[in-house]
């Protein structure tokens, strides 16, 4: 029998259940357990937050398996020695999906004009065909690729950019330093979802906020540090970006005394754009762990060098 060690606490009531189940329906014989002697356990299922950071005795662990998509906080982890797997989870990405469709149809639109009118202004402005309304998505994994299509399906035209080559069929894809100013030159809606590395870290600046067309929105259902905070509030400042609607931060909850609160062109959601929900991601567990025992590539491998 298999010994599966939970070691995210915090997650525990929503898997306890769920998990085992999808276990046994991969064929597994496999015991999920929060507590087991280190070298008894075979797989390990982890959330970055939990308080197990030293992975040295766990001689027998085939793969530690992240229930979250984003592995910047264990990746550099010198102690983790075996493979690691990020979660991609279908209900995660539907999720993402439609908050940035949502959001975008939402600032395409200009619905807040509509919703939020206390002065009863009659302006009839027709917003353009989204056939006219250039769209840049920085990210082009699991989670930009299916924004990106999604909005192509919409009609909107959707650049792509990536740190290296993709190809997303109806996106123009783009990648490396040129392609990212070609990328941002002109996007009238740019949507950050690029992981966090320190390659990524404040792609959004002073700089490269100064290429979207004047009145540009910015989306980051991302990653916080994506961005560079003060340069974004003096692009809203001057109207150069005409408003931000951002998901994630680089202090989470954001602190109450924080600009972007108050600042009248920005909206913030706090972090509900995408989550792991545990009957699909569960299912994505089972079917690793099943591949790594029938000795298949395991899914969502994570490249040690580039940090994802």
């Amino acid at each position: 029998m298999l010994t599966v060690l939970f070691a995210a606490p915090d997650l525990w009531d929503e898997y306890r259940d769920v998990l085992p189940k999808a276990l046994a329906q991969a064929g597994l014989d496999a015991q999920l357990v929060r507590e087991a002697p280190p070298e008894t356990v075979d797989y390990i299922i982890y959330a970055p937050s939990a308080p197990l950071q030293d992975f040295t005795p766990f001689t027998r662990a085939k793969a530690v398996l992240s229930l979250w998509a984003g592995v910047e906080r264990i990746v550099g982890n010198a102690t983790l020695t075996q493979p690691l797997c990020r979660m991609v989870d279908p209900s995660l990405t539907e999720s993402m999906v439609e908050w940035v469709v949502g959001h975008t149809l939402r600032h395409h639109l200009g619905m807040d004009a509509h919703i939020v009118n206390p002065d009863h202004n009659w302006t009839p402005v027709v917003p353009p065909l989204a056939r006219n309304r250039p769209v840049t998505v920085l990210g082009l994994g699991a989670l930009g690729s299916a924004c990106a299509t999604a909005l192509t399906g919409l009609n909107f035209p959707v650049t792509g950019w990536s740190r290296t080559a993709r190809d997303v069929p109806g996106v123009r894809c783009l990648s490396g330093g040129d392609g990212l100013r070609a990328a941002l030159t002109g996007a009238q809606i740019v949507v950050t979802l690029l992981p966090r590395t320190p390659d990524t870290e404040n792609t959004l600046n002073a700089e490269t906020l100064a290429l979207p067309a004047r009145g540009a929105v910015v989306l980051n259902p991302g990653r916080g540090p994506l961005i560079d905070d003060e340069a974004l509030l003096a692009a809203l400042n001057t109207g150069q970006i005409g408003h931000a609607t951002l998901d994630v931060f680089r202090v989470e909850p954001l602190p109450a005394a924080h600009a972007f609160w108050a600042h009248p062109r920005v909206t913030v959601t706090p972090h509900i754009a995408a989550d792991t929900r545990a009957e699909s991601a569960s299912g994505v567990i089972a079917e690793n762990i099943r591949r790594a025992e029938a000795g298949a590539p395991l899914l969502h491998l994570v490249n040690r060098r580039t940090g994802y």
